[in-house]
């Protein structure tokens, strides 16, 4: 499906910067494409956009027609999501994390996964920038669904038990600073998901800088190297991964998918990539 996307805004504001992750001032081109230039960090790896738009345009880019998308979308978004979850074990150590706390659900659009999970006994949150998805979210889910951004929310320390963030963190402005908020709100040993495109995978590099998520609204593009390394840096212990997606649905005859899909997983070259962390202790 097409992903979501929308050119800056004429009012938008921008700022060059030095890499987020280690510091590196030594940044390279990567991808220039209309409305994004991406570097890479000579010292790290990690790819951004820079100069990057400021957070207070970004978010304003989740209005109304975002809500249409996420809701034309959901039920394909929540079987992904659910497929990432099994993918990493979820019926065995679900459980246990559901235990420890809440599962918080961070951009949970119109709210499906959380409440397919209310109904399987779990306690759940939401939180939802895009103000018609979070009230479309309460409506159908009974649930709480936060709506300010996760540095200004008010939520308690040490709570959740799993946190779960679905094509969230190439979004912020500062995913290092996330992730230490996300810290924060976990309860000892608690669990913390991120699914998010794979820089490292087959199609990115099919595609370079036409690739499906090399757009104006992904601030950043991590590999598995370079998201373990910002959790690390945020007290997170890495427990697994898996990746998937070798072939978007139309770029080729299907039977060309049916090879590449499975090999993609089998080899983590693939599309997306889901990791499970803790809390360390």
């Amino acid at each position: 499906m097409k992903t979501f996307s929308k050119t800056p805004g004429a009012g938008e504001e921008f700022r060059p910067l030095d890499c987020p992750l280690c510091g590196g001032k030594s940044l390279k081109p990567h991808y220039s494409l209309p409305g994004a230039v991406y570097v890479r960090c000579r010292r790290c790896g990690l790819v951004f956009q820079c100069p990057q738009p400021e957070g207070a345009g970004v978010r304003q880019r989740y209005d109304e027609a975002y809500f249409e998308y996420e809701k034309a979308n959901e039920e394909a978004f929540y079987r992904l999501a659910r497929r990432g979850l099994d993918d990493l074990d979820f019926s065995r150590w679900g459980p246990e994390a559901g235990r420890l706390g809440p599962f918080l659900d961070i951009g949970c659009a119109t709210g499906l996964l959380p409440a397919r999970l209310s109904q399987e006994g779990y306690a759940v949150e939401g939180l939802e920038i895009c103000l018609p998805a979070a009230e479309y979210a309460r409506r159908r889910g009974g649930f709480p669904v936060h709506t300010r951004p996760l540095e200004e929310a008010d939520l308690p320390r040490e709570t959740y038990g799993i946190i779960h963030l679905s094509h969230v963190i190439e979004h912020v402005n500062d995913p290092a600073g996330l992730l230490r908020r996300l810290f924060d709100l976990l309860v000892p040993q608690g669990f913390l998901v991120i699914t998010t495109p794979n820089l490292g995978g087959l199609q990115s590099l099919l595609f370079g800088k036409n690739w499906r998520s090399a757009i104006p609204d992904h601030l950043f593009l991590f590999t598995p190297a370079t998201l373990k390394r910002t959790a690390a840096r945020g007290g997170f212990r890495f427990v697994r991964s898996q990746t998937w997606g070798g072939l978007a649905e139309g770029l080729g005859p299907p039977w060309v998918k049916g090879i590449l899909d499975p090999l993609v997983k089998t080899l983590n070259w693939g599309d997306v990539m889901i990791l499970l962390f803790r809390k360390a202790s």
